[in-house]
């Protein structure tokens, strides 16, 4: 089986491509994406592109041929790309990606990693969606969610392949580059000054054994909820942490914008409504589709969220600290 990875840089995808590693029925592994992988690959091909650049991602991705291809060329905004990239490299991306593995004539199955944001959180929307609730993303990453899906979804209809849309609450983990982990961090974090909604996220590594489930069985169609059991609110996570919460309300969230991203941890939309509104999925049909079931709850994610050491920097050479310096980590 040829696997062909989008967004496989992340670390996300590093970790997916770490695992399919181990299959030995994956027996080819090509990835592009905007940043090389987070650590070193064994089996798998990384070619670095730009998801805009379409012309070379449909010569990297059609040459292959690959039979599966793993879209997770999703990103995030303020995660690894400003708002505007973000919604750029996701659209562009997925059509290349899309338009190159049904070039290539080998294409068997597409699984796409997608978010609970597609949902979204309108007045009649349902609190708990399960994966036969109609889409109404209200944020412009879900939005863009929405879009790529459906991009994924005609693809394969003209392929004639089945689809897996992997729908993730946010996914937090060790280091994950995500505006919701990063806000949770700061030693005073922005919340709603009225109680807020509750929200799930879902760990790393559940993700990534999520994906690799979809990917190995190779015939799961539409829409999979992925979330963590449990829920908390933005009020418990902040104190889970120690951290100091600050009540806003109305306009005080744009003033919030600008005192977190002054402090590293930009504030996008769809982090707010999921703070003040909530964002909740119904996962029960994860175990069934894919064979899988999240192992971390959601209380226990946002606990580790707080755990997780600051970076630790290292020095390059045999050079030998001065006197009274701290030894290198």
């Amino acid at each position: 089986m040829r696997v062909a990875i989008t967004g496989m840089g992340g670390e996300l995808g590093t970790r997916v491509a770490t695992l399919l590693e181990t299959h030995d029925e994956i027996t080819e592994i090509v990835g592009v994406d905007v940043e090389p992988p987070r650590r070193h690959l064994e089996r798998s091909h990384f070619h670095r592109v730009d998801p805009r650049n379409r012309s070379r991602m449909v010569e990297v991705l059609a040459a292959f041929e690959p039979e599966v291809l793993l879209h997770m060329g999703v990103y995030e905004p303020n995660a690894r790309s400003s708002p505007r990239s973000a919604t750029a490299r996701t659209a562009a991306g997925t059509v290349a990606a899309v338009d190159a593995a049904r070039e290539g004539g080998s294409l068997r199955h597409i699984v796409m990693r997608s978010g609970i944001e597609v949902y979204g959180r309108g007045r009649h929307a349902p609190e708990r969606p399960d994966e036969s609730a109609p889409p109404a993303p209200t944020s412009p990453f879900g939005q863009s969610l929405l879009h790529a899906e459906r991009v994924v979804a005609t693809g394969a209809l003209r392929a004639d392949v089945p689809a897996a849309l992997v729908r993730f609450a946010p996914v937090l983990g060790p280091h994950f580059p995500s505006p919701l982990g990063r806000l949770l961090r700061l030693p005073a974090v922005p919340v709603p000054a009225f109680g807020g909604g509750a929200f799930c996220v879902v760990h790393r590594e559940d993700a990534a054994l999520a994906l690799v489930a979809a990917v190995l069985r190779g015939d799961v169609d539409g829409p999979v909820n992925v979330v963590a059991a449990g829920e908390v609110s933005a009020w418990d996570a902040v104190r889970m942490g120690g951290r100091v919460p600050v009540p806003v309300c109305g306009l005080g969230w744009q003033a919030a914008k600008l005192t977190t991203e002054l402090s590293s941890a930009p504030l996008p939309d769809h982090v707010i409504e999921l703070l003040v509104k909530g964002r909740l999925a119904d996962g029960g049909g994860v175990e069934g589709r894919l064979g899988v079931v999240p192992e971390h709850a959601t209380r226990d994610v946002v606990r580790h969220v707080h755990e997780w050491g600051e970076t630790a920097w290292t020095r390059s050479g045999p050079s030998t600290p001065s006197s009274g310096a701290a030894p290198a980590a």
